[in-house]
C-alpha cells in the first residue's frame, strides 16, 4: 500500500534539516518525513574538529530535536528509486512512500583519487559518519606520520588540527601552486601556508602524490618529484562529487557542474514537484553564470529555506539568482575569508577591474590584548563601480567581515557606497572607526582610479 507523505525529504544533513523546519513554517498543516540513510550524522564543518579541539567526537553530532519538537517524521532508510509519474519513492527497506513534494537533499561523496595504492588499509576518505569518524579518529591519534592530501579548506583545516595531536607528524601536499589556490589570492594563501609550517606542518606545493607503497597498509608515498616519505596514515581532503544516481535514475536533469540541475526556487528541469538543495545541486556563479562546484554547509542551508519556502507557492521571490562562494577558515587563530570573484578569477573571466585593499589591526589601539594584524582586498568592477568579490585576513574578532563583503556582493553596493558605509566600532571588537577596513579599501580603490 505505501505511506502517503504530502513533502518527502531525502537527506539528512543540514539542507535536509533546514528545509524540513522551513516547511513546517510556512506550511504547517503538511505532514513532512525525513528520511536519512545514516543513523547518526555529524556537522559537516565541525569534522576536523572532532580530531583534537573537541573533548568528545560526539560533540559534534548532528541533532535532530528540532524537527521532533515540530513534528516532523524520521526514518532511517535509503531512497533507491523515483518513480515520477506515479510520485512515488521505493526504498532499500522495500518500503514505498507517495509524495506531492519532494526535496532531494542527498549531499555528496568524497572523491577518491587515481592514485596507485590508494585502496590500501589506512588511507581514509571523509564521510559524514558519526560511527565511521569515530573509528577514523582512534586509528589517526596511532599514526606517527599522516599525509593530508588535498590543499583546500578540509585538507587545510585537518592539517591545522592534526599538528596539535602530540606524536604526530603531519604533511600536507597540494598539487597547484599554493594552498586554498581556488578561493584566495596568493598573497593571502601565502599566510596560511606561513602558519603550517610554523606549527610544524610539512607544506608540499606544485606536488602530487604518484604512488601509495605498502603490503597492505600504508607504509611510504612516492610523490611526483621523485622524493619518497614514510607514511602509517593518509587523509583524502579532496573534495567531493554531488550524489545524483537517484535523480539520474528518475530521467531528472544534470548540469554542467555535475550536480543536479535546478531553477532559481530549487526546482529540478522538467519537474517542478521535485526540488534539489545542497551539494546534490547545481550551482551558478553571482556573476558569470558558469557552473561552480560550491559545496558548503552555508549554501546548502540557504537553498533549503528558499526550496521549504516556495514548495507549494512562490512566496520568498528570490532576488540573488546566483551563489556567492563565501568561504572562511580558521588557523591557529588566524582568521582567512573570501566571497565572490579573486583578483586573479576576475581577471581571468575578462573582467575589467579595480582592487584596493589595506593592512590593519582589528582592535584599537593596536596595543590592546590580542589585536591582531589584518588584510582586507575589495574588487570592482571598473566600468560600474560594482563590487565582486573580497578577502580578508583578521583574528577572531573580525571573523564577520567576509559577511558584510558577501551581503555587498548580493546587494551589489558600488565602491562609493562602501566608501561610505556607517559601521559601529568598539575598541575590543573592531578596528578603529578612522581606519574601518572595508572603508578603507574602497577607499583605496578609488584613489587608484
Amino acid at each position: 500500500m505505501g505511506n502517503k507523505i504530502d513533502v518527502l525529504i531525502v537527506g539528512g544533513g543540514p539542507a535536509g534539516v533546514v528545509s524540513a523546519l522551513t516547511v513546517k513554517e510556512y506550511y504547517p498543516s503538511k505532514n513532512v518525513l525525513l528520511m536519512k540513510d545514516i543513523a547518526d550524522g555529524v556537522i559537516p564543518c565541525g569534522i576536523p574538529y572532532m580530531f583534537a579541539s573537541l573533548n568528545n567526537p560526539e560533540e559534534n553530532k548532528l541533532g535532530m530535536a528540532s524537527l521532533e519538537k515540530n513534528n516532523v517524521k524520521i526514518v532511517v532508510d535509503k531512497a533507491l528509486k523515483i518513480d515520477r509519474k506515479n510520485k512515488v519513492v521505493e526504498t532499500v527497506n522495500q518500503d514505498k512512500y507517495y509524495y506531492e513534494k519532494l526535496i532531494l537533499a542527498v549531499g555528496s561523496t568524497p572523491i577518491v583519487l587515481p592514485i596507485k595504492g590508494i585502496e590500501k588499509q589506512g588511507v581514509y576518505s571523509i564521510y559524514k559518519d558519526l560511527g565511521y569518524l569515530k573509528n577514523i579518529i582512534n586509528k589517526v591519534k596511532q599514526c606517527k606520520n599522516v599525509l593530508v592530501i588535498g590543499g583546500g579548506f578540509i585538507g587545510v583545516e585537518f592539517a591545522d588540527e592534526l599538528s596539535k595531536l602530540n606524536g604526530i607528524k603531519v604533511s600536507l601536499v597540494e598539487m597547484l601552486p599554493h594552498l586554498l589556490a581556488n578561493s584566495f589570492d596568493e598573497e593571502f594563501s601565502a599566510m596560511a601556508e606561513i602558519k603550517l609550517k610554523k606549527n610544524g606542518v610539512r607544506v608540499l606545493t606544485n606536488t602530487r602524490v604518484d604512488e601509495i607503497i605498502g603490503v597492505d597498509k600504508v607504509e611510504r608515498v612516492r610523490f611526483s618529484n621523485g622524493e619518497e616519505q614514510d607514511f602509517d596514515g593518509i587523509i583524502l581532503g579532496v573534495g567531493s562529487k554531488p550524489n545524483v544516481e537517484l535523480a539520474t535514475g528518475a530521467g531528472l536533469e544534470i548540469g554542467q557542474c555535475k550536480g543536479i540541475l535546478v531553477d532559481e526556487y530549487m526546482r529540478t528541469t522538467g519537474d517542478k514537484d521535485i526540488f534539489a538543495i545542497g551539494d546534490c545541486s547545481c550551482k551558478r556563479d553571482f556573476y558569470t553564470r558558469k557552473a561552480i562546484p560550491v559545496m558548503l554547509a552555508s549554501t546548502a542551508t540557504a537553498e533549503a529555506r528558499i526550496a521549504g519556502a516556495n514548495l507549494y507557492q512562490i512566496k520568498v521571490v528570490r532576488e540573488n539568482k546566483g551563489t556567492i562562494a563565501i568561504y572562511s577558515t580558521y588557523i591557529d587563530g588566524l582568521v582567512l575569508g573570501s566571497a565572490g570573484l579573486t583578483e586573479k578569477t576576475a581577471r581571468e573571466e575578462g573582467f575589467e577591474i579595480m582592487v584596493g585593499s589595506v593592512d590593519g589591526v582589528d582592535k584599537h589601539p593596536a596595543s590592546l590584548p590580542g589585536a591582531s594584524q589584518g588584510k582586507v582586498k575589495l574588487i570592482f568592477s571598473k566600468q560600474s563601480g560594482i563590487i565582486l568579490g573580497g578577502q580578508i585576513s583578521c583574528g577572531i574578532s573580525c571573523a564577520q567581515l567576509i559577511n558584510v563583503i558577501g551581503i555587498a556582493i548580493q546587494k551589489r553596493m558600488s565602491l562609493t557606497e562602501l566608501e561610505t558605509l556607517q559601521v559601529a566600532t568598539h575598541p575590543y571588537l573592531t578596528s578603529a572607526p578612522t581606519m574601518y577596513p572595508i572603508i578603507m579599501a574602497a577607499q583605496d580603490a578609488l584613489n587608484k582610479q
